[in-house]
């Protein structure tokens, strides 16, 4: 996707001026910050503090961690782990904690993401969405007006979907970032994924179904309440409902229209997420469990019960599961020699975990990116959970969507996408 630089985003435009004056100092507080130019009301000069927070050592070498630089579905059926990569899970600087390791970037100016900072270049803080080495913003796409809850692309087509709980899905131009059309669904959009020519948005009491390719649309019924996630495998599409049913439906190509398969019950709350792995389908729920179900069968084969709260997002990397929760954790699954998944690792978070995805980075390492309810998406390398940076926004992001080129896109509740890139040696990919 081609889009184009705004000029105004990115920068880290930090007011850095450096003291003591010569000669202002003595010798016993040389190198030390100004706690008074920190809360921004220093009013000495020269000052005999450094005007400038020290530099932190440089973060050892990043591990690029079991499955190299692909973000793929796990090869052994959550079984074998045997790689041995959950002993390296937290191995960051200080890890093994299972606490961050880093301390947090500066946060960027609140007043220059709230859209109304009066001083302009001469502030002090970041004017920037991100704290980063690694990313840099290309654009923001403008034009919902609630939450974003789902970013699609789908194959062959040069239309990026973005659809939102204000009821409608909008396209827009890969080549010029601008919106190319709304489509008005008449309801809160839940989900949106794509697969092939497909795009599947999930509704209240409904999954729409369209093919790019062939203009062809459906209307699957049978849902009870919001769907709030779709996942397609095993030539299967399922559906994640509100009432905690997950229902499948399978393409009858010779009628050309998907047909009701299974209902999948267990859950005894709203299903939030879903993600699949070498014939297994991994649920989410608000009732804090996570359920494996047996793509052959389409039973359930475990319930993960770890976290205390509800669990909002899973994702598949390599041969583990990363599942995160409203508990302040994200958890990291690994089967053992019976084949069930226990709790290799457990990062924890000062907020709520929101979202997860995965990507790899401009050199092809694996990263994962973690949304949090202080409406900021954390970086993190695999295994290690090295600290890679921040992205920040006005609300939450719900939605975070790879792209192709080293593109990624994020929704926040302010209805804003973000279109971001992986920066590689200094520059764009």
């Amino acid at each position: 996707m081609d889009v184009e630089s705004d000029g105004r985003f990115g920068n880290k435009r930090v007011h850095n001026r450096l003291g003591p004056g010569s000669g202002a100092a003595p010798s016993s507080t040389t190198g030390k910050v100004c706690n008074f130019w920190r809360s921004g009301r220093c009013n000495r000069f020269p000052c005999p503090y450094l005007h400038s927070e020290l530099p932190e050592a440089a973060a050892p070498k990043r591990s690029a961690g079991p499955g190299g630089n692909v973000w793929r579905n796990p090869n052994s059926g959550g079984r074998g782990g045997g790689s041995g990569g959950q002993n390296r899970w937290g191995r960051g600087p200080g890890g093994g904690s299972g606490v961050a390791s880093h301390k947090p970037p500066d946060r960027p100016c609140k007043f220059f993401l709230a859209g109304d900072c009066t001083y302009g270049e001469r502030c002090r803080y970041p004017h920037s969405y991100c704290i980063s080495d690694s990313i840099t913003m290309l654009t923001p796409l403008k034009g919902h007006e609630k939450v974003v809850t789902g970013i699609a692309l789908p194959t062959g087509s040069d239309k990026l979907y973005s659809g939102s709980k204000d009821g409608t899905v909008r396209m827009w131009d890969c080549q010029t970032g601008q919106c190319a059309g709304v489509i008005n669904m008449g309801h809160e959009v839940g989900c949106m994924i794509s697969e092939g020519p497909w795009l599947f948005v999930g509704m209240p009491d409904a999954v729409k179904v369209w093919n790019m390719q062939t203009a062809a649309e459906m209307n699957l019924t049978g849902p009870t309440g919001q769907v709030y996630a779709l996942a397609v495998a095993n030539e299967l599409l399922f559906a994640a409902t509100q009432d905690g049913r997950i229902l499948a439906w399978k393409f009858n190509a010779a009628a050309n229209c998907f047909e009701p398969a299974a209902s999948l019950v267990g859950h005894k709350l709203a299903v939030v997420s879903l993600v699949v792995g070498a014939m297994r389908l991994y649920s989410a729920s608000m009732d804090k469990t996570i359920r494996v179900w047996d793509l052959a069968t389409l039973q359930c084969i475990q319930t993960l019960s770890d976290h205390t709260d509800v669990v909002m997002s899973v994702l598949c990397w390599d041969q583990f599961l990363l599942s995160c929760s409203l508990d302040q954790t994200i958890k990291v699954w690994a089967a053992t020699e019976s084949g069930n998944l226990e709790v290799a690792y457990t990062h924890k978070e000062e907020q709520g975990a929101l979202a997860l995805s995965g990507m790899p980075d401009a050199q092809s390492k694996p990263v994962m990116l973690c949304s949090l309810n202080d409406n900021t998406v954390r970086l993190y390398d695999l295994p290690s959970f090295s600290d890679r940076g921040r992205i920040f926004s006005k609300q939450e992001i719900r939605a975070i969507q790879m792209g192709p080129g080293g593109l990624f896109f994020t929704g926040d509740g302010t209805g804003e996408l973000k279109v971001w890139q992986w920066i590689i040696d200094g520059s764009q990919t």
